[in-house]
């Protein structure tokens, strides 16, 4: 019999609030990096068929200009759809125990926050009201998708 190879595939997407403000910092060398964590809301009817809600807490890891974006733009309780891979890592706390973690290393994040053009001067300012979660195709909305290969054409980011 053929020996059965599973495909490489590690990919995940989810969409989530952030829990709290993003961590932001420096590698020994330099490298930019940021974690945070979201809340991922499910819905789904019980065995009495009543709605019932559960949440899944999700670590996320990115670098470089994708963490410098997520720095300047991120806040808690922004909402996010984070497109990546799942990562392991261990390592030896204070008190000498071994800990790991499973995260997501984002490759995208794209902020669902949405933003509001002012029409007269083309300023773009932040909405801050609860409906900022919901999409409505017919307001003017800038909608901000980086990955960290992507950086915006004038160079800046808003």
């Amino acid at each position: 019999m053929a020996e059965l190879k599973m495909p490489e595939l590690n990919s995940v997407m989810i969409a989530g609030n952030l829990t709290k403000d993003p961590v932001y910092r420096q590698t020994t060398t330099g490298t930019p990096v940021v974690n945070f964590s979201i809340a991922c809301n499910r819905r789904f009817r019980d065995s009495n068929n009543e709605w019932q809600e559960d949440v899944c807490y999700v670590g996320v890891v990115a670098w470089n200009k994708l963490a410098e974006s997520c720095r300047d733009n991120l806040h808690k309780s922004s909402a996010v759809l984070v497109d990546g891979e799942l990562q392991s890592r261990t390592w030896k706390s204070q008190d000498g125990t071994n800990r790991t973690v499973v995260e997501i290393k984002a490759r995208r994040i794209q902020f669902l926050n949405k933003r509001r053009r002012d029409e007269e001067d083309g300023a773009i300012m932040e909405d801050g009201s609860e409906e900022d979660l919901r999409v409505n195709s017919k307001d003017l909305y800038e909608y901000k998708y980086l990955s960290p290969d992507e950086e915006p054409a004038n160079g800046q980011v808003r």
